[in-house]
């Protein structure tokens, strides 16, 4: 990879964190952004669908079934609007699960760049098997990017 895509991912990856401080959820706090041609076209965080309470986990702190990922409500959104996702990139600050990975690859997502590889990888397994380019940006905090 490049030296220019490598700062453009890290750029973007840092504005998926910011956006990831939106989420109500205390367990884990997931942000995504959809970037097709060097513009945001859509983003996402984790929480429950739109008018139901702000709380994502239950009395024993486990995660509400209804609560969507990041990634699923950014998908979700470039849906409702009159943009499309096909060849796009995924930005999201944790690896997405299988049942995420399905959506991306509908939604003609090219590429995902992942900050945070989560315990269970069949997500990134799936996306790798249908041809789907996948970046791992782990533990890249930089405050400043090289000019």
């Amino acid at each position: 990879m490049d030296k220019k895509q490598h700062l453009l991912d890290s750029r973007y990856m840092r504005m998926a964190r910011i956006w990831a401080e939106n989420s109500y959820c205390k367990r884990r706090q997931v942000g995504a952004l959809l970037v097709k041609d060097k513009m945001i076209i859509s983003d996402g965080y984790n929480g429950t669908p739109s008018g139901f309470e702000n709380d994502c986990e239950d009395e024993d702190f486990m995660s509400k079934p209804y609560v969507l990922h990041a990634e699923a409500n950014a998908i979700s959104k470039i849906a409702r609007s009159h943009n499309s996702s096909d060849g796009a990139t995924l930005y999201v600050t944790a690896s997405p699960c299988i049942e995420c990975a399905k959506l991306i690859i509908q939604a003609g997502i090219k590429r995902v760049v992942y900050n945070e590889k989560y315990r269970i990888m069949d997500g990134i397994e799936l996306l790798e098997r249908a041809g789907i380019e996948t970046v791992c940006i782990e533990n890249e905090i930089n405050e400043h990017d090289e000019k």
